[in-house]
């Protein structure tokens, strides 16, 4: 179960809300939003054709609320002070981290911008109500999740268990040792879908191939005489970057001839909700 709520600031500075205790003088009343977004789908629509054709979907930024109970020890606090250093942590348009702790454990984080601090100054039973935007609607882990393996010029694929709720792309990583012309990634994903990123070049031993599959980051770099350039005129199109789904995923990095050269893939599991 969820158990803390922690608020960092741009200066490095943690707000810690514990959800079962509020000696610190606040407490967590209501969190909302941390559920799965809504996705929005996207259908056309012909004529003489019952119903609609689904085409795409996406899914909406990501709006965390919360309601924070203010419970000053007025011998030495008041809520007025209490508002007032929650100003350190969270200003309208501020940028945060929120970090989640399931049974105390961190679980996951999210980089969110500040809409609103909203409060009633008028009242018996002092109360903040604050609204996150997340523009990006997915939870990550904390830590980085690393695959050794090497390449094959067989059939057979190594296994990768991934725990995420939302497709996570890789980072691969080659060191090469040897001269080849083509690599080939391949990814069956649990639902039995495949995908395939060939990348063609004269590769050299001694070359370092890094392939990028993150949304958003997606790269080929090859590194040869410590100068990196983009290899991604080299991919075979059409791409099918490697994407790792929950469950069980079957990755295979092919060369067709020569001995097993050890690589690494990195990738941060990412979760659609709490």
């Amino acid at each position: 179960m969820l158990t803390k709520l922690e608020i960092m600031n741009g200066q490095g500075q943690v707000l810690a809300l514990s959800l079962r205790d509020s000696s610190s003088g606040y407490l967590v009343k209501e969190i909302d939003g941390l559920d799965p977004v809504k996705a929005t789908l996207v259908s056309s629509n012909f004529a003489q054709i019952d119903g609609a054709q689904y085409q795409t979907s996406r899914r909406d930024p990501r709006n965390i609320t919360m309601k924070l109970g203010l419970w000053p020890a007025y011998a030495m606090t008041t809520a007025q002070a209490l508002r007032m250093n929650l100003y350190k942590y969270a200003m309208p348009k501020s940028i945060v981290s929120l970090r989640f702790y399931l049974d105390d454990v961190l679980f996951a984080t999210t980089t969110a911008v500040v809409e609103s601090v909203t409060s009633s100054l008028f009242t018996s039973d002092p109360e903040v109500d604050f609204s996150f935007m997340c523009f990006d609607p997915d939870f990550y882990s904390p830590s980085m999740t690393t695959v050794h393996g090497a390449t094959t010029s067989g059939s057979t694929p190594q296994p990768v268990n991934y725990a995420g709720s939302s497709d996570a792309g890789v980072v691969f990583t080659l060191n090469i040792d040897q001269s080849f012309s083509a690599i080939t990634l391949h990814n069956t994903r649990p639902d039995s879908t495949e995908q395939v990123l060939e990348v063609g070049f004269s590769f050299l031993a001694g070359d370092v191939l890094v392939i990028n599959t993150i949304p958003g980051q997606k790269a080929v770099t090859l590194t040869r005489s410590g100068i990196t350039s983009s290899l991604l005129y080299g991919v075979v199109a059409p791409p099918g970057w490697t994407s790792l789904a929950q469950g069980l995923n079957n990755i295979r990095a092919f060369i067709a001839s020569g001995t097993p050269m050890a690589f690494t893939m990195t990738y941060t599991p990412k979760y659609g909700g709490l």
